[in-house]
């Protein structure tokens, strides 16, 4: 069976883990965002103790597999509370803490970028502190890091393809699923592979063109 008649007579599969995948990952960003936000702001703190949770935090999960981490959520919700999650809800808890690791990376890094005269400058015309991050230096910050977070979630989209482990009923399960059933190894990995392309390539395409009009603003 060719590759195009597989994808038509399979097409349910292949439609329900793209709709599973982009939820996962969309969900996952946003979660993460913010989680990551605060994480970041945690490590330019005065305070010591809260620097040191904040980097331990980073530090373990970007030290660790994503399959680790979701397997270690996914079983321990049951080891540890007594409670079967859902597969989903794993993966959405494991991704979105995993992400939050690097985008507190990168907002830390942006906020890190901007001119510490501002700050100063903002200071002497009595802002205060949390004025002055709010109103002054986030607002540049964001603008600075767009496409390291456009780049963070064309990294999600591939790298939720570990779901699949749980049960999760993404683009790799729904190939399991269709190798089984047409008995075909190779060809519904082809199918994932392109439209796993057609994703990535896009975004990254849509991201280059963001990043070349900041650049240009």
């Amino acid at each position: 069976m060719k590759v195009l008649e597989l994808f038509i007579k399979y097409k349910y599969y292949y439609i329900t883990g793209i709709k599973i995948t982009l939820l996962l990952s969309f969900l996952s960003l946003a979660i993460g965002t913010t989680l990551g936000a605060m994480l970041s702001l945690l490590k330019l703190s005065r305070i010591r103790f809260l620097r040191f949770i904040s980097t331990i935090y980073i530090e373990l999960v970007r030290g660790t597999p994503m399959m680790v981490q979701i397997a270690l959520v996914y079983f321990g919700s049951y080891v540890l509370m007594g409670v079967n999650m859902d597969g989903f809800l794993a993966a959405l808890i494991a991704v979105s803490l995993n992400s939050a690791a690097y985008v507190a990376e990168i907002i830390r890094s942006g906020i890190q970028s901007i001119d510490k005269g501002q700050t100063e400058a903002s200071r002497s015309l009595g802002l205060s502190s949390s004025q002055t991050m709010r109103h002054i230096i986030l607002p540049q910050a964001i603008k600075n890091i767009l496409p390291a977070l456009g780049n963070e979630f064309v990294t999600l989209i591939k790298e939720t393809a570990v779901a699949s482990t749980i049960g999760v009923a993404d683009l790799m399960y729904a190939a399991k699923i269709v190798q089984g059933g047409s008995y075909q190894p190779f060809n519904p990995l082809i199918i994932v592979a392109v439209i796993y392309f057609v994703f990535t390539f896009t975004l990254s395409q849509l991201i280059g063109m963001l990043e070349r009009r900041l650049t240009h603003d």
